[in-house]
Protein backbone atom coordinates (compact mmCIF):
# COMPACT_ATOMS: atom_id res chain seq x y z
CA UNK A 1 0.00 0.00 0.00
CA UNK A 2 1.29 3.51 -1.08
CA UNK A 3 0.49 6.52 1.33
CA UNK A 4 2.05 9.40 1.11
CA UNK A 5 4.51 8.81 -1.60
CA UNK A 6 5.77 5.85 1.29
CA UNK A 7 5.76 2.39 1.15
CA UNK A 8 3.53 1.23 4.46
CA UNK A 9 4.71 -2.58 4.89
CA UNK A 10 2.04 -3.37 7.72
CA UNK A 11 2.37 -7.09 6.38
CA UNK A 12 6.02 -7.44 6.59
CA UNK A 13 7.08 -9.73 9.79
CA UNK A 14 10.59 -9.35 10.54
CA UNK A 15 13.14 -11.87 10.71
CA UNK A 16 12.65 -13.91 14.55
CA UNK A 17 15.91 -14.84 16.46
CA UNK A 18 13.96 -18.82 16.30
CA UNK A 19 14.80 -18.44 12.46
CA UNK A 20 18.37 -18.12 12.97
CA UNK A 21 18.55 -21.29 15.30
CA UNK A 22 17.51 -23.92 13.16
CA UNK A 23 16.38 -27.01 14.50
CA UNK A 24 18.34 -30.17 15.67
CA UNK A 25 19.08 -33.05 13.23
CA UNK A 26 18.99 -35.39 15.89
CA UNK A 27 19.35 -35.58 19.58
CA UNK A 28 20.52 -37.82 22.06
CA UNK A 29 18.63 -36.77 25.69
CA UNK A 30 19.49 -33.69 26.29
CA UNK A 31 22.21 -33.23 23.64
CA UNK A 32 20.85 -31.82 20.17
CA UNK A 33 23.32 -31.80 16.81
CA UNK A 34 22.49 -29.37 14.33
CA UNK A 35 23.91 -27.26 11.38
CA UNK A 36 25.50 -25.03 14.16
CA UNK A 37 27.22 -27.99 15.88
CA UNK A 38 27.76 -29.88 12.22
CA UNK A 39 29.59 -26.31 10.83
CA UNK A 40 32.21 -26.70 13.71
CA UNK A 41 33.32 -29.53 13.37
CA UNK A 42 33.45 -29.45 9.41
CA UNK A 43 35.92 -26.19 10.63
CA UNK A 44 38.83 -28.48 12.12
CA UNK A 45 38.62 -30.43 8.86
CA UNK A 46 38.78 -27.48 6.57
CA UNK A 47 41.99 -25.24 8.48
CA UNK A 48 43.55 -28.99 8.91
CA UNK A 49 43.19 -29.84 5.30
CA UNK A 50 44.47 -26.66 3.63
CA UNK A 51 47.44 -26.43 6.29
CA UNK A 52 48.28 -29.99 5.44
CA UNK A 53 47.86 -29.56 1.83
CA UNK A 54 50.14 -26.37 1.71
CA UNK A 55 52.48 -28.40 3.72
CA UNK A 56 52.83 -31.39 1.44
CA UNK A 57 54.94 -29.77 -1.43
CA UNK A 58 57.36 -27.27 -0.02
CA UNK A 59 59.45 -25.17 -2.44
CA UNK A 60 61.36 -22.62 -2.27
CA UNK A 61 59.14 -20.86 -4.17
CA UNK A 62 56.06 -21.40 -2.98
CA UNK A 63 52.45 -22.00 -4.63
CA UNK A 64 49.87 -19.68 -3.36
CA UNK A 65 48.68 -22.24 -1.41
CA UNK A 66 52.03 -22.38 0.52
CA UNK A 67 52.28 -18.78 0.21
CA UNK A 68 49.07 -17.93 2.40
CA UNK A 69 49.60 -20.87 5.03
CA UNK A 70 53.18 -19.96 5.84
CA UNK A 71 51.28 -15.63 5.82
CA UNK A 72 48.73 -17.02 7.85
CA UNK A 73 50.98 -18.95 10.56
CA UNK A 74 54.30 -15.58 10.34
CA UNK A 75 51.13 -13.52 11.20
CA UNK A 76 49.67 -15.21 14.08
CA UNK A 77 53.45 -16.13 15.44
CA UNK A 78 55.27 -13.01 14.75
CA UNK A 79 52.26 -10.20 15.39
CA UNK A 80 50.37 -12.08 18.08
CA UNK A 81 52.90 -14.73 19.70
CA UNK A 82 55.70 -12.82 19.77
CA UNK A 83 55.44 -8.88 19.76
CA UNK A 84 52.78 -9.45 22.42
CA UNK A 85 53.97 -12.73 25.11
CA UNK A 86 57.33 -11.70 24.34
CA UNK A 87 60.27 -13.25 22.65
CA UNK A 88 61.56 -15.40 25.70
CA UNK A 89 57.91 -16.63 26.46
CA UNK A 90 56.09 -17.35 23.05
CA UNK A 91 56.86 -20.13 21.21
CA UNK A 92 55.08 -22.67 23.23
CA UNK A 93 52.21 -21.00 22.92
CA UNK A 94 52.00 -20.27 19.07
CA UNK A 95 49.84 -23.74 18.11
CA UNK A 96 47.61 -22.26 20.56
CA UNK A 97 46.97 -18.86 19.25
CA UNK A 98 47.77 -20.09 15.47
CA UNK A 99 44.84 -22.74 16.07
CA UNK A 100 42.28 -20.08 17.97
CA UNK A 101 42.62 -17.72 15.57
CA UNK A 102 41.96 -19.79 12.02
CA UNK A 103 39.18 -22.34 13.82
CA UNK A 104 37.20 -18.70 14.76
CA UNK A 105 38.18 -17.21 11.33
CA UNK A 106 36.60 -19.94 9.45
CA UNK A 107 33.43 -20.14 11.64
CA UNK A 108 32.90 -16.52 11.25
CA UNK A 109 33.31 -16.54 7.67
CA UNK A 110 30.46 -19.13 7.29
CA UNK A 111 28.43 -16.16 7.58
CA UNK A 112 29.46 -14.90 4.15
CA UNK A 113 29.35 -18.04 2.41
CA UNK A 114 25.87 -18.62 0.54
CA UNK A 115 23.71 -21.68 1.51
CA UNK A 116 25.74 -22.06 4.50
CA UNK A 117 25.12 -18.37 5.60
CA UNK A 118 25.23 -19.21 9.60
CA UNK A 119 28.45 -17.52 11.44
CA UNK A 120 28.92 -20.81 14.32
CA UNK A 121 29.59 -18.09 17.14
CA UNK A 122 26.42 -16.39 16.41
CA UNK A 123 25.03 -18.82 19.27
CA UNK A 124 25.99 -17.72 22.67
CA UNK A 125 27.03 -21.67 23.32
CA UNK A 126 29.63 -22.08 21.29
CA UNK A 127 31.18 -18.68 22.03
CA UNK A 128 30.96 -19.43 25.84
CA UNK A 129 32.72 -22.59 25.27
CA UNK A 130 36.03 -21.38 23.25
CA UNK A 131 36.23 -18.47 25.61
CA UNK A 132 36.06 -20.97 28.51
CA UNK A 133 38.56 -23.04 27.06
CA UNK A 134 40.87 -19.89 26.56
CA UNK A 135 39.99 -19.12 30.47
CA UNK A 136 41.36 -22.40 31.34
CA UNK A 137 44.66 -22.34 29.52
CA UNK A 138 45.65 -18.87 30.90
CA UNK A 139 44.77 -19.75 34.65
CA UNK A 140 46.39 -23.19 34.29
CA UNK A 141 49.51 -21.58 32.25
CA UNK A 142 49.23 -18.86 35.21
CA UNK A 143 49.52 -21.71 38.03
CA UNK A 144 51.91 -24.09 36.19
CA UNK A 145 54.42 -21.00 36.17
CA UNK A 146 54.22 -18.95 39.11
CA UNK A 147 52.28 -21.11 41.53
CA UNK A 148 48.97 -21.21 43.35
CA UNK A 149 49.67 -18.52 45.25
CA UNK A 150 51.84 -16.19 43.46
CA UNK A 151 49.68 -15.92 40.50
CA UNK A 152 46.55 -15.22 42.46
CA UNK A 153 48.86 -12.24 44.05
CA UNK A 154 49.73 -11.00 41.16
CA UNK A 155 46.01 -11.26 39.49
CA UNK A 156 44.70 -9.61 42.63
CA UNK A 157 47.42 -7.16 44.36
CA UNK A 158 49.30 -4.79 41.88
CA UNK A 159 52.34 -3.40 43.34
CA UNK A 160 52.53 0.14 44.83
CA UNK A 161 49.18 0.37 46.37
CA UNK A 162 48.59 1.08 49.98
CA UNK A 163 48.01 -2.16 51.96
CA UNK A 164 44.54 -0.73 53.47
CA UNK A 165 43.57 -0.62 49.54
CA UNK A 166 44.04 -4.47 49.16
CA UNK A 167 40.58 -5.01 50.95
CA UNK A 168 38.75 -3.19 48.12
CA UNK A 169 41.09 -4.18 44.63
CA UNK A 170 41.63 -8.23 45.95
CA UNK A 171 37.53 -8.68 45.05
CA UNK A 172 37.31 -6.00 42.31
CA UNK A 173 40.55 -7.53 41.16
CA UNK A 174 38.71 -11.06 41.51
CA UNK A 175 35.69 -10.43 40.06
CA UNK A 176 37.27 -7.96 36.87
CA UNK A 177 39.71 -11.23 36.01
CA UNK A 178 38.10 -13.99 36.57
CA UNK A 179 34.47 -13.38 35.83
CA UNK A 180 33.78 -10.18 33.85
CA UNK A 181 37.01 -10.42 31.58
CA UNK A 182 35.65 -14.85 30.24
CA UNK A 183 32.49 -13.03 30.09
CA UNK A 184 33.43 -10.26 27.88
CA UNK A 185 35.72 -12.63 26.02
CA UNK A 186 32.62 -14.69 25.04
CA UNK A 187 30.10 -11.71 24.64
CA UNK A 188 32.28 -9.48 22.56
CA UNK A 189 32.71 -12.55 19.64
CA UNK A 190 28.44 -13.37 19.95
CA UNK A 191 27.19 -10.27 19.72
CA UNK A 192 28.94 -9.28 16.95
CA UNK A 193 28.16 -12.21 15.16
CA UNK A 194 24.69 -12.50 16.12
CA UNK A 195 23.76 -8.55 15.64
CA UNK A 196 25.32 -8.55 11.99
CA UNK A 197 24.02 -11.71 10.93
CA UNK A 198 20.42 -10.85 12.42
CA UNK A 199 21.13 -7.43 10.41
CA UNK A 200 21.87 -9.14 7.02
CA UNK A 201 18.84 -11.43 7.63
CA UNK A 202 15.90 -8.08 7.81
CA UNK A 203 18.03 -6.88 4.91
CA UNK A 204 17.22 -9.61 2.86
CA UNK A 205 13.70 -10.67 4.00
CA UNK A 206 12.89 -6.60 3.52
CA UNK A 207 14.32 -6.78 -0.04
CA UNK A 208 12.26 -9.83 -0.53
CA UNK A 209 8.69 -8.83 0.85
CA UNK A 210 9.01 -5.46 -1.32
CA UNK A 211 9.80 -7.58 -4.59
CA UNK A 212 6.97 -10.25 -4.14
CA UNK A 213 4.61 -9.25 -2.20
CA UNK A 214 4.00 -5.58 -2.57
CA UNK A 215 5.09 -5.22 -6.31
CA UNK A 216 4.63 -2.17 -8.31
CA UNK A 217 6.54 1.07 -6.94
CA UNK A 218 7.76 -0.39 -3.66
CA UNK A 219 9.31 -3.42 -6.09
CA UNK A 220 11.93 -0.30 -7.13
CA UNK A 221 12.02 0.46 -3.72
CA UNK A 222 13.30 -2.56 -2.62
CA UNK A 223 16.81 -1.04 -4.42
CA UNK A 224 17.98 0.39 -1.34
CA UNK A 225 17.71 -2.16 1.32
CA UNK A 226 19.68 -4.43 -1.45
CA UNK A 227 22.15 -1.37 -1.37
CA UNK A 228 21.71 -1.84 2.22
CA UNK A 229 21.63 -5.51 2.37
CA UNK A 230 25.27 -5.03 0.23
CA UNK A 231 26.74 -2.73 2.49
CA UNK A 232 25.89 -4.81 5.77
CA UNK A 233 27.64 -8.22 3.88
CA UNK A 234 30.97 -5.89 3.01
CA UNK A 235 31.12 -4.62 6.44
CA UNK A 236 29.98 -8.43 8.23
CA UNK A 237 33.05 -9.91 6.36
CA UNK A 238 35.45 -7.24 7.99
CA UNK A 239 34.07 -7.50 11.25
CA UNK A 240 33.98 -11.48 10.99
CA UNK A 241 38.04 -11.26 10.19
CA UNK A 242 38.68 -8.62 13.05
CA UNK A 243 36.74 -10.53 15.23
CA UNK A 244 39.10 -13.56 15.30
CA UNK A 245 42.11 -11.46 15.61
CA UNK A 246 40.44 -9.44 18.52
CA UNK A 247 39.55 -13.02 20.30
CA UNK A 248 43.43 -14.34 19.38
CA UNK A 249 44.85 -11.09 20.15
CA UNK A 250 43.28 -11.04 23.74
CA UNK A 251 44.02 -14.91 24.54
CA UNK A 252 47.54 -13.81 23.98
CA UNK A 253 47.74 -10.99 26.45
CA UNK A 254 45.48 -13.44 28.84
CA UNK A 255 48.63 -15.63 28.52
CA UNK A 256 51.41 -12.90 28.63
CA UNK A 257 49.94 -12.16 32.54
CA UNK A 258 50.28 -15.31 33.07
CA UNK A 259 53.74 -16.12 32.04
CA UNK A 260 55.33 -12.26 33.26
CA UNK A 261 56.46 -11.16 36.03
CA UNK A 262 54.93 -9.18 38.54
CA UNK A 263 50.95 -8.23 37.99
Amino acid sequence: MISNGLVVAAGYTAPTVEEMHLPDFFQIGSFGFGKQMLLVLLSVVIVSWFFLAAGRKRAMVPSRTQFLAESGYLFTRNSLGKQLIGVHHFKPFVPLLFTSFFFVLVNNLYGSIPLVQLPSFSHAGSAYAIAIIAFLVWVGVGIKRKGLGAFFKDLTMPPGVPPVLYIILVPIELLSNLIIRPVTHALRLFATMFGGHLAMMVAASLVAYMATQLGGIAAVGAIAPTALGLFLFFLELMIQVIQAYIFTLLLAVYLQGSVSEGH
